[in-house]
């Protein structure tokens, strides 16, 4: 790998200073291994300052990136929730750092036992394309706080976005502590082989696979968050209103372009009808007109619209009922902004069940109960989130153990990912590790098992030649 990376940066001068970046980190962590609390508060202060200083910048690139995208909702979905996470980690990071008293246990006795978190080093973060502030700053917050140099790889579908994240950061970090680094292709192939000490990786299954075998040549430990197919089920004493009015919030922020979106959802027999009203009245409530309304999204690319355009073909040609939600009539050839949808009569043979849609299509299909619903769900690959409604606590409860994915809203969606004291993260083919709270600590640091002996320890009594009495007594105390 070290060869194949020496190949391309000869050949790449982009690869090669991206090169020269990861050894400039590599060096600085070398000469300053264990950062205090105080240097990481102080760095952590000013990521804050610079996010509130480029709010407007960061919002504008996003927008231009995506055709059109609601800088209210830019700043909201990613610049809040950023901000949240540089507080709550600026608060929680000096306890965090603590070494943590364990038990030595009798065998070991006399003995002090500890836990000492310490930074693993050089951490890289790839960030996707349609929460790119959001999902570069989280990591960098989790890093930054366990005391780690930090390069991320922004994507190539929002390079306006990544020349502005990488002129914010410039201004605040030296790059041998924080460096951005853009371009596709090569820089984007040889980013993953580099040797870091930390990967972490948000985006599709497929390119996660990728990366992963990428990282596995330098024995690279990965974080994945890769998202898949996250249900929605309703209850039948819960309120189709209610529940249409949350899941029209989570379908349509974005338009549908988020990881943890409720993706298809399953309702009790003869439910269906009266979901679809309520689901298209909240919709226009909140979208009277679609195509020249300031708070509804395009999709990112042209790409991404002929992948969403191909599902509802396929549905269609399958027998499906599509039903677009278009208060006002309007018409969206030559722009890539498609219409809240929904799919009746979705079966698990189309394309539309089969990949995660990402974007604001909503299938529907009926179940004749809730263990009907878990079995449809616990038969297919665990999801990033699921999304149960329903007031019986006994029967979320059930939810919660007899089903797998990385997180679980309850009587919600979507919002549990902007908890700062919860993890996040996905579970099976949704990915692998946490970040967020003090389990995304835990992942950028080395809980180094630390175990100390007092001055006059003698190990005499436990070496050979073995059947002495300290030995019998071992055998007779632990073994009997």
């Amino acid at each position: 790998m070290v060869a194949h990376i020496a190949q391309l940066a000869a050949n790449n001068p982009q690869v090669a200073d991206m090169q020269r970046i990861f050894q400039a980190q590599r060096s600085a962590y070398a000469l300053r291994p264990m950062p205090s609390a105080n240097e990481r508060i102080n760095g952590l202060k000013r990521l804050r300052e610079a996010v509130l200083k480029y709010q407007d910048d960061l919002a504008d690139a996003v927008s231009q990136d995506f055709g059109h995208r609601s800088k209210d909702e830019t700043k909201l979905a990613e610049l809040l929730t950023s901000l949240e996470a540089i507080k709550y980690a600026s608060k929680n990071l000096t306890g965090w750092m603590k070494p943590q008293k364990r038990h030595s246990g009798l065998l070991s006795t006399p003995a002090k036992a500890r836990v000492v978190p310490q930074p693993l080093g050089v951490v890289g973060v790839v960030v996707p394309w349609n929460y790119p502030v959001f999902l570069a700053l989280g990591p960098l917050v989790g890093a930054l706080s366990a005391g780690n140099r930090v390069m991320i790889k922004t994507s190539s579908f929002t390079p306006r976005l990544g020349e502005t994240l990488k002129r914010m950061l410039a201004e605040i970090f030296t790059e041998d502590t924080v460096a951005v680094i853009t371009g596709r292709g090569e820089v984007s192939e040889a980013f993953s082989h580099l040797p870091f000490d930390q990967l972490t990786f948000t985006g599709s299954t497929n390119v996660g696979r990728t990366i992963m075998q990428a990282a596995s040549n330098n024995l690279t430990p990965v974080l994945l968050e890769l998202g898949g197919k996250s249900p929605a089920i309703v209850h039948e004493s819960y309120s189709m209103t209610d529940a249409a009015e949350r899941i029209a919030f989570g379908k349509c922020w974005n338009a549908g372009q988020t990881c943890v979106a409720p993706d298809y959802l399953l309702v009790p027999r003869g439910k269906t009808d009266e979901f679809v009203i309520a689901y298209t009245a909240q919709v226009s409530k909140m979208y009277p007109t679609l195509l020249t309304n300031a708070d509804f999204t395009s999709i990112v690319n042209d790409k991404q619209y002929t992948r969403i355009q191909s599902y509802l073909d396929d549905a269609r040609a399958q027998g499906a009922r599509v039903i677009e939600i278009n208060p006002s009539a309007e018409r969206f050839e030559n722009t890539r902004k498609i219409p809240p949808t929904i799919v009746l009569g979705a079966t698990p043979d189309m394309l539309i069940m089969q990949n995660e849609i990402f974007g604001p299509v909503l299938p529907i299909l009926e179940v004749e109960s809730l263990s009907d619903a878990l079995a449809f769900v616990n038969a297919r690959p665990r999801p990033l989130a699921l999304y149960y409604f329903d007031h019986d606590e006994a029967r979320a409860d059930y939810v919660v153990t007899h089903t797998h994915s990385g997180g679980v809203g309850i009587n919600d969606v979507v919002t549990h990912v902007g908890v700062d004291d919860l993890p996040f993260g996905g579970v099976g083919a949704s990915g692998m590790g946490r970040y967020h709270a003090y389990e995304g600590f835990q992942t950028y640091s080395n809980m180094k098992a630390v175990l100390e002996r007092p001055k006059f320890y003698s190990v005499r009594f436990i070496l050979p030649p073995f059947n002495k009495a300290s030995h019998n007594l071992i055998k007779k105390l632990f073994l009997s």
